[in-house]
């Protein structure tokens, strides 16, 4: 088959989730004997390498704006993509089904979305941003063949909002070990000796939370808070203002050195999973397979978090005192500290492998390109 993956900053993966995603199974099915094309923003490698592991890579430009980035990006893929003798086209991001209707108007390739989370949900958007995206939701069902939920709550949202069966797939993690105690020396920690986030702070990732319940902790351990940030935004602002009177907390800010991550994550005595916009969260999966004991935030309006644990974490709600307890019982019973762990890479060795991932869309596919998705509606 020849495969075009589209809606991404690029391959190999430099940025996020999607990313991610697109570099894994772009590299499994090319070993498959795939032809595989994955689209990329210039400058997403050094030098714009014209492959990567087998996986073909085409450059195009956008218009370098943090609102018209991907849209743009994404347009030009579509464009260029439609002009290529490709049988499917991988789209990740619903707020790209506009530019994919152009495809799926005037050529015959085989569509696919990968829809992601509930982008409209997050507080930073105003009413147009959330029309856009509830509108691009509604008309990703129009455009793909089949779209793909990365979560069995997202699948139930599409079913019961917009009434349309969709393919689950989730993401993937891989179980690893980066347990360098030099590394977070660097940062002034030691192994077993603090609370780790590692998101973007943002409203709906509860950092807020977080910070809330920590103080409140009565023990010698830190928590630290790695990720980017708006540093002028008012949340961001009420985050510090917070943190400041406790020496304990650390806000390190993004970290980019090649390891320090991963190893400030297997180093960790647990981490703080306070994500409540989307599916499958990648970063929580990461969490996950390095073995970390996570806490994670859950609510019903959010269930993505329970649906991936599956019990190999501890689930916390809004309030602050709920994550302090959970905070609580983790200092009092080390033992369930090494069970979550050992749960936790169970949880990803078994469920959530990218070989896993990947056989699953290449099932995905091998349906469209036979026109499975045309001739039946069933959900899978």
């Amino acid at each position: 088959m020849r495969i075009a993956l589209i809606g991404t900053r690029g391959v190999p993966a430099n940025y996020g989730g999607f990313e991610t995603c697109a570099e894994e199974i772009a590299v499994a099915l090319a070993k498959q004997g795939h032809d595989v094309t994955a689209y990329c923003r210039d400058g997403n490698a050094k030098g714009n390498p014209a492959e990567f592991k087998g996986v073909t890579l085409v450059y195009r430009s956008c218009i370098p704006t943090k609102s018209l980035g991907t849209l743009t990006h994404t347009f030009n893929c579509i464009l260029h993509a439609m002009r290529r003798p490709c049988d499917i086209l991988m789209v990740f991001n619903a707020a790209n089904s506009p530019q994919a209707l152009l495809a799926r108007l005037f050529t015959r390739k085989a569509i696919a979305i990968n829809v992601d989370g509930l982008e409209w949900r997050r507080r930073k958007w105003g009413l147009v941003g959330r029309t856009y995206y509830q509108f691009a939701e509604w008309l990703s069902t129009k455009v793909a063949h089949r779209v793909v939920s990365d979560s069995l709550a997202i699948m139930d949202y599409y079913k019961k909002r917009w009434m349309t069966n969709s393919t689950f797939i989730p993401y993937g993690a891989h179980v690893e070990e980066h347990r360098n105690p030099d590394i977070i020396k660097h940062y002034g920690l030691e192994p077993d000796e603090y609370f780790f986030v590692a998101s973007r702070l943002e409203p709906e990732n509860n950092a807020d939370i977080t910070v809330k319940a920590f103080k409140q902790l009565k023990t010698d351990k830190k928590l630290v808070i790695a990720g980017g940030a708006n540093w002028e935004s008012p949340f961001i602002k009420s985050i510090q203002e917070e943190a400041k009177d406790d020496p304990r907390i650390r806000l390190l800010g993004p970290v980019y050195e090649p390891g320090h991550i991963p190893t400030l994550h297997t180093c960790c005595f647990a981490y703080v999973h306070g994500n409540e916009v989307g599916g499958t969260n990648p970063a929580l999966l990461k969490a996950m397979g390095y073995g970390n004991c996570v806490l994670a935030f859950v609510d019903e309006n959010s269930p993505f978090n329970a649906e991936v644990l599956a019990g190999a974490g501890l689930l916390y709600g809004r309030e602050p005192d709920d994550l302090l307890a959970k905070m609580q019982r983790l200092l009092d019973e080390p033992g369930l500290v090494k069970e979550l762990r050992d749960e936790a890479r169970r949880r990803v060795s078994e469920t959530y492998t990218w070989q896993g991932v990947a056989e699953k869309y290449e099932l995905l596919f091998k349906r469209l390109a036979s026109n499975y998705y045309r001739q039946h509606c069933e959900c899978d």
